[in-house]
């Protein structure tokens, strides 16, 4: 049996519901977002999704506005969305968000969060917080969070990652979308993983046209399957060619 595993993780402190002064506090934060968006990026945007429906819609155009100031590197006056943000977390009950793994499923892991706007604004803090060169993919991918319609589950991972979909998707084509792709094409992984150069774009569609000729059913494949492995082939060359 696989062992079940936290992929990202971001506390976040909040008030308690009757506080006089809404607050809000970042703890602990695991937010692996290389290459863009990683483990990281899909939990900041999962977190969102899941929580901007209670969002008071007044406040969604300046909730934009947050993610663009943050983005920038520009001071951000408080209090934002009638929530302030500090540093002391004295007096703050803390809220744990997770993505976890197990074998090649994922899935998210929210506590029952009393305030949508403070777990959304925890969220969106943290990303403000990477690296310049992630901060712009993570929170490009919260806007995208802020408008999703629908179960924040497999499918939202999917998209938010940027795997098409009806694509085979595990944790491998998040962790590393070009070590999962170079597998799907049969290309030698360890290669790349050791330094070497990876395929020229004529090798990659070359092997892609094999490929594809050898899993259709009008070639003699078995057509059980054979839609599958066509939409796998052609997201690996998507992401080994970039288009």
């Amino acid at each position: 049996m696989t062992a079940v595993v936290v992929l990202a993780e971001l506390e976040i402190f909040c008030s308690r519901p009757h506080a006089p002064t809404r607050r809000v506090a970042l703890g602990d934060a695991d937010l692996p977002c290389e290459p863009p968006p990683g483990f990281g990026g899909v939990l900041l945007a999962g977190i969102v999704a899941h929580h901007v429906g209670d969002v008071d819609p007044d406040h969604i155009p300046e909730l934009g506005r947050l993610t663009h100031d943050l983005e920038a590197g520009r001071r951000i006056p408080q209090p934002r969305l009638r929530h302030r943000l500090q540093a002391d977390r004295v007096g703050l009950n803390p809220m744990r968000h997770r993505l976890r793994g197990e074998g090649e499923r994922l899935w998210f892991d929210f506590p029952t969060a009393h305030a949508a706007e403070q777990q959304v604004l925890g969220a969106v803090y943290a990303a403000g917080r990477l690296d310049p060169h992630l901060r712009a993919p993570v929170m490009d991918l919260i806007r995208r969070a802020m408008v999703w319609r629908g179960p924040v589950g497999r499918e939202f991972i999917t998209v938010m990652a940027g795997v098409k979909q009806g694509t085979t998707f595990d944790r491998t084509a998040l962790e590393d979308p070009v070590a999962w792709a170079m597998g799907v094409m049969g290309f030698d992984t360890a290669a790349v993983v050791g330094g070497e150069t990876s395929p020229a774009a004529r090798d990659i569609v070359r092997r892609y046209r094999s490929l594809l000729r050898e899993a259709h059913p009008d070639h003699g494949a078995r057509s059980d399957g054979a839609a599958q492995r066509i939409a796998d082939l052609t997201e690996a060359r998507r992401i080994l060619t970039g288009r």
